[in-house]
């Protein structure tokens, strides 16, 4: 039912089948409140959208709105011939703490209204919560989870022909932020076999901006899932983290941010959240924007407005979502990262913690790449350089070996220093932030496809003698030189290089 089709970092482009069509991952969902409609669902579309959700619970509650969608079908309810996904009503449960249906009864509605999609209900917990009921929440969502499993083996749907087909069913994940118990849960849940892994109750950690934590569950989940799993941010929507989330795996989101950010005038974009109020121009050139100026915005009717600026969040959240698929299709993923990571403090904080987990991105990254970019000091640490350390030792180096790290063309350092090349066995350059690399392999990636500014920030400067000293210290029969200038002869790690190494500087 998910067929990735390609790779960067551990984010991927993929192919979910569902009973009414393809989805293509990474996308977004749009929350739809049948008792609440911004935008009609059938608009939905022409921004982007190619599976949309709704809470099957507020379609339970209503009798008017039950009856219809038992009838015909949600999809013929809300209006929209696509792929839907359907919320139990676990996010009522957090909200107001009791809910008036039943797991079996809610799994059961879901199937009989023919959701693509269904969600058991599950117990979010909130973040920083007591472990003891943390524990309990889990126990019973797990328990709930197997319910569903029996239900779902003994239905094949609702009535009709559209209805017929098996739905997906959604496993979701909690365990509040207690990490081992997020693993505990994955891998439960991956042991029980679903089709799509939701990561629930991280909601209140995206409002706080505890980005570090975020990225902390993500991983702790992804570890204990099937590679070939698709998962699922429940009410993760705001497109300064798609490209972050996206690059640890996960695959779809869900945001009813769009238009409650357009009741309380709040103008979306992939740097952060802007109040109209604030706005003297509109960086943006979607249609709304294009076409109406700030003042216009500022000074029509309420609903007009709201409806204005819920299109516009919609064009740029369906932007973001092309601009990270077209990152993954370059292999330049990793860079996008870097640039949206730089919006606010904390989500750089969460980028380096991502960084913390380089060695299990590596794993997932593909091979050879395009390009290279050093945007910063978090470029150092990137899982191709950490790849690229790793196959140092498949140099075979013996006899006279001379190592450079120069500003200067390496013709004219050795005239400048009476060098006679001929005279070593084996000549390296150093190219931050990977380090040595033989003359041989200069065109070869990553060294021949990567762009460093000049001069190198210190971190770069580190990983890449860091790698020189792997270099020397593994090559035990080699007599090493080695010949730098500006600003590498300052380092602290110059000193480690001299007691392997005679070195000359420039």
């Amino acid at each position: 039912m998910f067929e990735v089709l390609h790779k960067d970092l551990m984010g991927r482009i993929g192919r979910l089948e569902t009973p009414h069509g393809v989805v293509e991952t990474p996308t977004i969902m749009p929350v739809v409140n049948p008792n609440l409609v911004l935008i009609r669902p059938d608009e939905l579309e022409r921004f982007g959208a190619e599976i949309i959700i709704t809470n099957a619970y507020i379609i339970h509650k209503k009798e008017e709105l039950r009856e219809k969608a038992l009838e015909g079908g949600v999809h013929e309810l809300l209006g929209w011939k696509k792929p839907l996904m359907t919320d139990s009503g676990s996010y009522q449960l957090y909200e107001y703490g009791d809910v008036e249906v039943s797991n079996r009864e809610i799994v059961e509605f879901q199937l009989g209204i023919g959701s693509d999609v269904i969600v058991p209900l599950d117990i979010p917990t909130p973040p920083d919560a007591q472990r003891e009921r943390a524990e309990s929440d889990l126990a019973e969502t797990l328990r709930r989870l197997e319910e569903a499993k029996r239900i779902s083996r003994g239905r094949e749907g609702g009535g009709g022909e559209v209805r017929g087909a098996r739905p997906l069913l959604a496993g979701p994940i909690q365990g509040s932020t207690f990490l081992d118990l997020r693993e505990r849960c994955a891998a439960a849940v991956s042991e029980m076999g679903f089709d799509v892994y939701p990561i629930g109750g991280l909601v209140p950690l995206l409002e706080d901006y505890r980005y570090r934590e975020l990225v902390e569950i993500i991983i702790a989940v992804k570890q204990r899932l099937p590679a070939d799993a698709p998962v699922h941010l429940f009410g993760v929507g705001h497109p300064i983290f798609f490209s972050l989330a996206v690059a640890l795996g996960c695959d779809l989101f869900d945001s009813a941010a769009y238009a409650l950010y357009a009741k309380d005038d709040r103008y979306l974009t992939s740097d952060g959240t802007y109040f109209l109020e604030d706005l003297h121009y509109l960086p943006c050139s979607c249609p709304v924007c294009s076409k109406y100026d700030v003042r216009y915005l500022k000074e029509c009717d309420r609903e007009e407005r709201a409806r204005l600026l819920a299109e516009h969040n919609l064009y740029v959240t369906f932007a973001e979502i092309r601009a990270v698929k077209q990152a993954i299709r370059e292999n330049r993923l990793w860079e996008l990262l870097e640039r949206r990571c730089r919006a606010h403090p904390l989500l750089l904080s969460g980028l380096k913690k991502v960084l913390e987990h380089a060695e299990l991105l590596e794993k997932y990254d593909v091979s050879t790449k395009r390009s290279f970019f050093y945007l910063g000091e978090t470029s150092a640490r990137r899982p191709e350089v950490l790849k690229y350390a790793k196959k140092l030792d498949r140099f075979e180096v013996s006899g006279n070996t001379l190592v450079a790290a120069l500003d200067t063309t390496l013709e004219d350092a050795c005239k400048a220093l009476k060098l006679d090349l001929q005279a070593f066995d084996h000549v390296f350059l150093v190219k931050p932030p990977f380090g040595p690399y033989p003359l041989e392999l200069q065109e070869t990636y990553p060294i021949g496809q990567s762009e460093v500014p000049t001069p190198m920030d210190y971190e770069g400067l580190t990983t890449a003698l860091e790698n020189v000293l792997k270099l020397l210290e593994m090559s035990k029969g080699a007599e090493f030189v080695f010949v730098c200038g500006e600003p590498w002869k300052e380092h602290p790690l110059i000193q480690k290089i001299k007691r392997r190494a005679k070195c000359i500087f420039v």
